[in-house]
């Protein structure tokens, strides 16, 4: 399911834009400060950005400038300045599309559509080391040797390694593997992160590939 954050410093247009976008499909998360936005994008999961550039603390053109050093996820500009050198400004920063407020929800949600498809798809096969991940066949190895996991080990590894380098916060990975009611159950994961590790790492207790970024989520490093 397509993450977006929705980046306003007003509560009406945070609420607005959360809405509609719940109603058809789309997680949301919000931040009303440009510092808030980047702390949630360090967090990772974010899909696609749409980013005010009236904000109180940084401005918008300032949290794209900063994302930009690190992050190429899509960033719709969703702002009431309708000045050209405006635009210009955002699109030279890196923003992949700009719209003016008021913005009807058919043509943002178009947008938002082709801002996804726009993003490359992930590997679906992925060699890193002696490691060999076929995800669509569903099958691993390890210096040759196929490598045997459980479904639910299955289901951690595909969420982790389609999105390579990219932190996945742990609530994240727990709805996606086991369900929204599991989103605190983080033993789970250490438990399961522990046995992937056993079986697809060369040295378990400093794994190379699986990796954990401590209070927050998981990566797969290729």
């Amino acid at each position: 399911m397509t993450q977006v954050l929705v980046v306003d410093d007003e509560p009406a247009m945070r609420r607005t834009l959360s809405l509609n976008l719940r109603a058809r499909g789309y997680e949301v998360e919000v931040a009303g400060t440009g510092e808030e936005a980047l702390a949630r994008l360090r967090a990772g999961g974010t899909d696609l950005v749409l980013l005010d550039l009236g904000l109180p603390d940084l401005g918008g053109l300032e949290v794209l400038t900063r994302l930009r050093t690190w992050s190429q996820v899509p960033v719709i500009v969703v702002s009431a300045r309708h000045a050209s050198e405006e635009k210009v400004a955002a699109l030279d920063a890196g923003a992949d599309d700009y719209v003016t407020k008021p913005v009807g929800v058919d043509e943002l949600l178009a947008r938002i559509r082709a801002a996804v498809r726009r993003v490359p798809e992930p590997e679906r096969v992925v060699e890193a080391g002696e490691l060999r991940i076929d995800l669509d066949a569903r099958r691993v190895s390890v210096a040759g040797e196929a490598v045997r996991l459980t479904p639910t080990e299955w289901r951690i590894l595909d969420a982790l390694v389609s999105r390579p380098g990219r932190l996945v916060p742990q609530g994240e990975l727990l709805r996606t593997v086991w369900g929204p009611a599991y989103e605190k159950e983080t033993n789970y994961l250490r438990v399961y992160l522990s046995t992937l590790r056993r079986k697809l790492e060369a040295d378990p207790s400093r794994p190379r590939h699986l990796v954990t970024e401590p209070g927050m989520g998981y990566r797969f490093v290729p």
